[in-house]
C-alpha cells in the first residue's frame, strides 16, 4: 500500500514559497491547475481519480466566506488581543492537521440587511450563505 504525505507536500519549500506561514493571498492571481498536473494538488487525487467535487467545494467555499466577511465584523472575544491567538499546530492521524487551539471569533453584524441578499434555497436544495447568516445573526 502507498500513502501520499500531504502534510509533507503541502510544506515543502520547492512547491510553495514561505510554506509555515499562512498566506491565502498567494493562490490569489496563480492559475491553479486543479486537474492533478500538479504535484501540490496531489491530495485532491490526480487524472480521472480526480476528486469529482472538488470545483463545487473551492466554489463554494469561497462564496460563503466571501459573504461572511462582507455581513459581519469579525472580533475576538472577551477583549482577546491577537497577539493572544495560539497558533501552534496539532499533527492527527489523518492526513490533515490542525490547531491545537480552534480560532473563536465572535460575529457583530455589518451590513443591516444581509438576510434579503440571498434567496432561502438554492436550486439544488443545498445548504446555502443566507441560512448562515440567520444562524449568525
Amino acid at each position: 500500500m502507498i500513502q501520499v504525505n500531504a502534510w509533507a507536500i503541502g510544506r515543502d519549500p520547492q512547491c510553495w514559497k514561505d510554506p509555515e506561514h499562512f498566506f491565502p493571498e498567494r493562490f490569489a492571481d496563480s492559475s491553479i491547475d486543479f486537474k492533478g498536473q500538479n504535484f501540490e494538488f496531489l491530495p485532491f487525487g490526480a487524472g480521472r481519480k480526480i476528486c469529482p467535487g472538488i470545483h463545487k467545494g473551492t466554489t463554494t467555499v469561497e462564496t460563503v466566506l466571501a459573504n461572511l466577511l462582507y455581513c459581519f465584523d469579525w472580533k475576538l472575544p472577551n477583549g482577546m488581543q491577537k497577539e493572544d491567538i495560539d497558533m501552534e499546530e496539532q499533527a492527527g492521524v489523518s492526513l490533515t492537521v490542525s490547531k491545537k487551539t480552534p480560532l473563536s471569533l465572535v460575529p457583530a453584524k455589518y451590513f443591516s440587511d444581509c438576510s434579503k441578499m440571498w434567496p432561502s434555497t438554492n436550486a439544488m436544495g443545498n445548504f446555502n450563505t443566507r441560512s448562515l447568516v440567520e444562524m449568525l445573526s
